[in-house]
């Protein structure tokens, strides 16, 4: 089913954001995906690995919904939780940087159109 792949692909998103976010926050690499400096990831560690926190949330109800059953028991849970993660992503990209609109929303959008339409 295209929706259990789209909800197990915008998880392991989050789960990534996870680990960027709370691990890997001052590694060059993440640095540069996220365009931050030394001093700033040091400065921001924190508040990084806070957001990397409510980014787990997401992926674990996803993963949820998705060992409840999709379709089925587990849709009211992917429903919410896609919302939300669509909804971030619109915070996101309007506060932070248009990528973000792709790279959290666009799947999420996906994903709750595929499980309500049931493909």
């Amino acid at each position: 089913m295209i929706g259990v792949t789209l909800v197990a692909l915008v998880a392991a998103i989050h789960i990534a954001i996870l680990l960027m976010e709370m691990v890997l926050w001052e590694t060059p690499r993440v640095r540069a995906i996220f365009r931050t400096t030394p001093d700033f990831a040091a400065a921001t560690r924190v508040l990084a690995a806070n957001q990397g926190l409510y980014n787990g949330f997401l992926a674990a109800g996803l993963v949820l919904a998705l060992i409840q059953g999709l379709p089925g028991p587990g849709q009211g849970l992917a429903y919410f939780i896609l919302a939300c993660v669509i909804v971030a992503g619109l915070y996101g990209a309007a506060t932070a940087g248009r990528r973000i609109l792709y790279i959290q929303a666009a799947p999420a959008v996906l994903a709750l159109v595929a499980v309500l339409v049931g493909i």
